[in-house]
């Protein structure tokens, strides 16, 4: 099949997230200036670049996280682990401002080092991030979207021993989560490893 987003797939449900997937879950902790603390997953996260190291997060529409993160400068991206997939989803609830979603999925913030939200202590690793951008993409036609993109550089990075192995991130360990189309996730279970070809030298 074929079909143009503009004018609709015709299909049950949109397979729009399902072809761009699995996407890494950013599991997003902010606070506000009043001290108040959000934490929500946001399937639309990803890394641009290592030197320096930038992620971001998007959201469609304005949210918490990234209200809080624009009123302060500051996120932490915390991984996703599978024995830890029922509480990121129950933090996606839409609850009022000012309920702590920790409480709420029964979940123990741990301190930052350098920046003020908090992070998710039991997460395998966390990404403690100052905030470069808030960018407002637009469409084809120059309107703007209800999609808001949050950039950020790490400055801080903490790594659960119990997931290192000979000096590498266990992302198999871990069972790192992601996200796919409609209802579904998926978690890390095996790994296989491929080198890219050196021009000249294969």
């Amino acid at each position: 099949m074929f079909y143009e987003p503009a004018k609709g797939h015709g299909l049950p449900h949109d397979p729009s997230k399902a072809i761009v997937a699995p996407r890494p879950i950013g599991w997003i902790s902010t606070v506000n200036k009043a001290g108040k603390i959000n934490l929500a997953p946001y399937s639309f996260f990803n890394a641009f670049s290592t030197r320096p190291f930038i992620v971001w997060f998007s959201s469609e529409g304005e949210k918490d996280s990234g209200t809080f993160a624009e009123e302060t400068g500051e996120f932490v991206a915390n991984l996703v682990s599978r024995d830890l997939a029922e509480k990121m989803a129950r933090t996606a609830v839409d609850a009022p401002r000012g309920v702590s979603e920790f409480d709420y999925a029964d979940l123990i913030m741990a301190p930052s080092r350098l920046v003020a939200p908090p992070r998710v202590a039991a997460a395998p690793a966390a990404l403690e991030c100052r905030v470069t951008e808030i960018l407002r993409p637009k469409a084809l036609d120059g309107t703007p979207t209800s999609a808001v993109v949050v950039t950020g550089e790490v400055v801080g990075v903490h790594i659960d021993d119990a997931f290192l192995n000979d000096g590498l991130f266990d992302i198999v360990k871990a069972g790192t989560v992601g996200r796919l189309g409609y209802m579904d996730y998926a978690s890390v279970s095996e790994i296989f490893s491929m080198r890219r070809p050196h021009w000249g030298r294969d």
